[in-house]
């Protein structure tokens, strides 16, 4: 199983069950906020996640941000943590039953309630190299999905960025540029871009565009334009290249959790 995550316009967002073996996709829930979907992780089972959001409601028992643990692919939260800023939250899991929060020592979240279906492990602490916002969660989760770090915090005139390899399959590697500046106008702080590199003819193929970019199992799967696709690969490049979903014209809907 995945997770979606759809944002837009900027202050909505909506879930999406991707499963995985079919390419069929459900619609949890819309959120009138923010998601942080790189302080988000789902659970290795699939049947959880834990986020990381934000409406700014600061009267509220959240104290208007918050970080929660539920039903992939559903909002309503099975365990939910207060948190009332924007520094560091949401979470990593251990395995497919324990998870642990992002927090430091001067910045916590509040317990609000809490499950039995799921545990929290309070011993275990993220790392804090890379700060308190996006970063800090993104990059230790890029190295759990077997991303390496293959250099650290380039920095030029327009840009800083943290570059990021994985091995895939027919002798390409996806190198990730996880940008954090606002050097593109169509761009929030934190965004990405991709290119191939084929490790024996050099070949390379760049992407600026793609927003996300992994490995699933023998094929390459990109998001892009609202859009997901998917695509194999050969020593020649990419080829029967499919568009599994779009994304793009969906609108606001309220909806229940089935829990």
């Amino acid at each position: 199983m995945g997770l979606v995550i759809r944002r837009g316009p900027s202050k909505q967002v909506a879930t999406f069950r991707w499963n995985r073996d079919t390419d069929e996709f459900q619609l949890g829930q819309w959120l009138k906020g923010r998601i942080y979907e790189r302080r988000c992780d789902i659970s290795p089972d699939g049947k959880y996640w834990v986020y990381f959001a934000m409406n700014g409601k600061r009267n509220t028992e959240t104290k208007g941000s918050w970080t929660a643990v539920s039903k992939t692919p559903y909002l309503k939260a099975l365990a939910l943590f207060g948190k009332g800023d924007c520094w560091y939250g949401g979470g990593l899991w251990i395995n497919a039953n324990t998870y642990c929060l992002n927090e430091s020592f001067v910045s916590k979240h509040f317990l609000i309630r809490d499950c039995n279906l799921v545990r929290r492990n309070k011993t275990r602490q993220i790392s804090h190299r890379f700060g308190g916002e996006c970063p800090g969660l993104y990059y230790p989760r890029l190295a759990l999905d077997g991303w390496t770090l293959l250099e650290e915090e380039i920095h030029d005139a327009q840009r800083c960025c943290n570059v990021f390899e994985k091995d895939i399959f027919a002798g390409w590697i996806l190198r990730k540029y996880a940008h954090a500046d606002n050097s593109r106008s169509d761009k929030g702080c934190y965004w990405d871009e991709h290119e191939l590199i084929h490790k024996e003819t050099q070949k390379f193929l760049g992407f600026p565009h793609w927003e996300w970019a992994d490995r699933d199992r023998d094929r390459l799967v990109w998001a892009t334009n609202g859009k997901l696709f998917a695509a194999n690969l050969t020593t020649t490049g990419m080829e029967n290249e499919t568009e599994l979903h779009d994304f793009s014209n969906i609108k606001f809907k309220p909806l229940h959790a089935p829990y």
